[in-house]
């Protein structure tokens, strides 16, 4: 199936799934051709009057006042690409890659860039046939665009550098001629139009979007089965509760931990007589802690749409005035903003998680075995796996240090103030790796105490999840190699499968209507 790129209005969904979907066939819609072609007269028309204008008869950044002669306009423009294309580090994933390059595909494409039919189709064709650029991930500041990554995208367009085609890694040229495509020469404009712009920034927090918006549906259900697992009461789930806070993340939340143990036999079981008043916070507060935090993805969702559909190059080309202005759309503060926003929320729903599973092997709190074992003592149960979840989440806290807040000024003090956006949404995907693991550990922790509650059952959604895991993982009679069933328990996290068996719809980041 073939999504069609809409430049300027594409949903949230279609980024979504060009993130997910790596087979996912991609064109841009015919509309835009009209746009393209006139950005790209305009810069010729303007380069006719003979008057200096900055990336096109300039040199760049503090090299802006020298003139460039007409014979050497094509030169500039592959001279910036290939000094420009200083990144290092390990490559892009094709997934974030990809993305990166509809992204950049998109902007071009609304016709305020000035690049040729010739060159967006190019683009088009390299997303069509999985060529994917090798691009090194670190050398970004977030500011003049994301200059030194793509670069390296560009680069693969003239010829120059190395493709992942079909996933294998090999030279530029060799993997556009394998498509049946060849290098182009950039014209005036092109190579800067190209490599400005916030689209590494972007496709990094999007994807960190996308995975925190997993992860947190992911944490409803292991918190709904620790909740059934600790015995704990559905009552602070109550919806009048909610209302009168007015938060709808929070209302969202509590309706979807209300859904998931609606039925459980546990729960009916101390409905009554129960001597304990209040649960702990972990379980009692997670409409207030996980609304916010899906507020929060909403909010971020909102910016990140924005960045998306908009035009983050320099200069840009008002074709029907004839205009070429220079401004600072590259500047990535929006993104570095919403990074931040998505990192605070991993760290949290990691933060509680952990605290869940803590209750959870404390028998003074849960009235469960002593770390989830039958025979405590001569086995250790899940003792050290609630310490590598209190390290992942320790690690979390430590990398959700706001990136926004740091400056540092570059390019001879021309390019002063920067904003981190890059580095600030590339770490999102090692938190997201992190916060996997914990809801995994808990995962198979929120099921193991339900095992010690049968034969009471829990909800119909959750003994689906119940299913899944120990289709992979028996329940932990003796102490046995654990990592194998951490590894296997995170996998159904990170793959969504345990969204999927539970059945239920989760909140998500759209508003429902």
């Amino acid at each position: 199936m073939t999504l069609v790129l809409k430049p300027g209005s594409v949903p949230l969904s279609d980024w979504r799934r060009i993130y997910r979907n790596g087979t996912l066939g991609l064109s841009l819609d015919p509309a835009s051709a009209g746009p393209i072609a006139a950005s790209a007269a305009a810069v010729q028309k303007i380069l006719a009057k003979g008057e200096p204008i900055y990336g096109i008869n300039t040199g760049f950044g503090k090299l802006a006042s020298i003139r460039i002669d007409d014979a050497d306009l094509e030169k500039l423009q592959r001279n910036i690409v290939l000094s420009h294309a200083a990144g290092v580090g390990d490559p892009m994933p094709a997934s974030v890659a990809r993305l990166m390059m509809a992204l950049k595909l998109a902007s071009l494409a609304q016709g305020a860039s000035g690049i040729r039919p010739e060159t967006a189709a190019l683009l088009e064709a390299m997303l069509a046939q999985d060529l994917v650029p090798v691009v090194p991930g670190q050398g970004s500041v977030g500011a003049s665009g994301d200059l030194a990554p793509l670069s390296h995208m560009t680069a693969t367009m003239i010829g120059v550098g190395e493709i992942f085609y079909r996933g294998e890694r090999m030279e530029a040229v060799a993997a556009l001629a394998k498509a049946g495509l060849a290098p182009i020469t950039l014209g005036p404009k092109e190579g800067l139009a190209l490599l400005n712009g916030t689209q590494f920034s972007t496709a990094y927090a999007l994807a960190g979007l996308f995975e925190a918006e997993l992860l947190l549906q992911s944490a409803l259900v292991t918190g709904a089965l620790s909740t059934d697992a600790a015995k704990g009461s559905d009552t602070p789930f109550d919806p009048r509760i909610h209302v009168l806070r007015r938060h709808q993340g929070q209302i969202d939340v509590a309706s979807a931990l209300r859904g998931l143990m609606d039925g459980s036999v546990i729960r009916a079981s101390h409905v009554e007589g129960d001597e304990r008043v209040q649960d702990p916070y972990c379980l009692r507060c997670q409409p207030q802690v996980m609304g916010a935090a899906l507020e929060v993805l909403r909010q971020a969702a909102t910016t990140l749409g924005n960045e998306a559909n908009g035009v983050s190059d320099n200069p840009l080309v008002f074709a029907e005035q004839g205009e070429v202005l220079s401004g600072g759309n590259f500047h990535a503060e929006p993104v570095a903003f919403a990074a931040d926003m998505i990192a605070l929320t991993l760290c949290e729903i990691g933060s509680i998680a952990e605290r869940r599973l803590a209750m959870l092997i404390d028998p003074a709190l849960s009235g469960l075995p002593a770390f989830l074992t039958p025979k405590p003592g001569l086995n250790s149960g899940f003792m050290i796996p609630q310490v590598t979840a209190a390290a992942l989440v320790s690690e979390n806290k430590q990398m959700a240090h706001p990136a926004s807040v740091d400056s540092i000024p570059t390019s001879a003090n021309q390019e002063d103030h920067v904003s981190m956006a890059a580095h600030g949404a590339r770490r999102l995907m090692g938190m997201a790796a992190n916060l996997g693991h914990v809801l995994g550990i808990e995962l198979l922790a929120a099921a193991q105490g339900c095992d010690f509650h049968a034969p009471m059952m829990s909800s119909a959604p959750l003994e689906a999840v119940r299913k899944l895991l120990r289709g992979s993982v028996p329940m932990l009679d003796e102490d046995r190699h654990f990592s194998p069933d951490m590894e296997a328990a995170t996998a159904l996290i990170r793959s969504g499968s345990v969204i999927n068996a539970a059945g239920y719809t989760l909140p998500s980041l759209e508003i429902a209507a």
